[in-house]
């Protein structure tokens, strides 16, 4: 394996990590990392998943409407989901460390997202390894991000610390695997697809739905102020690649 991979794998891990210490850190700044994860996983379902999703469906001659209809379905059964959990978990919120079961559920997907990052560094880099250094940097910067949006939705469903810590540790190992696996499997191009199809509905249900509504009971002008600058980021991020 060459070194150079290894060392930008260890990256993505650092900078993942980096990103939800600096969110577990600042707890009482909670309101401005909602704003940020809000602005941020709703423009990576928009500029980052949904394009790949579609790409891959077209250059397997997967249809379109599959993928959208995959993003409407994950979209819908989140909602029941936590809907469901809304019903039927209220005694978790009286017992200190217990938190929604939402917030498990969300942090996984960002790791599993993660992996996948992992997965296109690896594959990026057996193509051409120029492309894969590109590709690396572009996860790097955006995994501060993920590691953010990871703690933000563990502590927003009333998770402690350690909990959020241990899902930030999965999520900053995520992508050295993704790279490993590379080396070991080759990913089917049609399941890939609806994978990340499921992720646009995912992460657009988390970030409007469920994360978006804590900025309103903060400033307009700050929270929309803080959501821009997450929007901007992920679009200069999507745009290096």
């Amino acid at each position: 394996m060459d070194p150079i991979i290894i060392l930008l794998a260890l990256a993505t891990f650092a900078s993942t990590l980096i990103g939800g210490t600096v969110a577990i850190r600042f707890r009482k700044a909670l309101p401005y990392f909602f704003a940020f994860a809000a602005g941020t996983l709703i423009t990576v379902a928009f500029l980052d998943l949904m394009p790949e999703s579609i790409n891959l469906a077209q250059s397997i001659g997967l249809p379109i409407r599959d993928v959208l209809i995959a993003v409407v379905l994950s979209f819908l059964f989140y909602s029941f989901v936590e809907r469901y959990f809304l019903t039927h978990h209220h005694h978790d919120e009286k017992e200190e460390g217990h938190g929604h079961p939402m917030g498990p559920i969300g942090a996984g997907s960002l790791v599993i997202h993660s992996l996948l990052d992992g997965v296109a560094i690896g594959a990026a880099f057996s193509v051409n390894p120029a492309i894969g250094i590109i590709v690396a940097l572009a996860v790097i910067f955006h995994d501060f991000t993920d590691g953010i949006n990871t703690v933000v939705v563990m502590l927003r469903n009333k998770h402690n610390a350690g909990r959020a810590l241990a899902f930030l540790f999965a999520d900053a190992i995520a992508p050295v695997a993704g790279v490993l696996l590379t080396y070991l499997f080759i990913v089917n191009s049609a399941y890939l697809s609806v994978i990340l199809a499921i992720f646009v509905g995912e992460f657009l249900y988390i970030g409007a739905t469920s994360i978006l509504p804590e900025t309103y009971k903060h400033s307009f002008s700050r929270m929309m102020l803080i959501m821009t600058f997450g929007v901007i980021l992920i679009l200069v991020l999507t745009s290096v690649v």
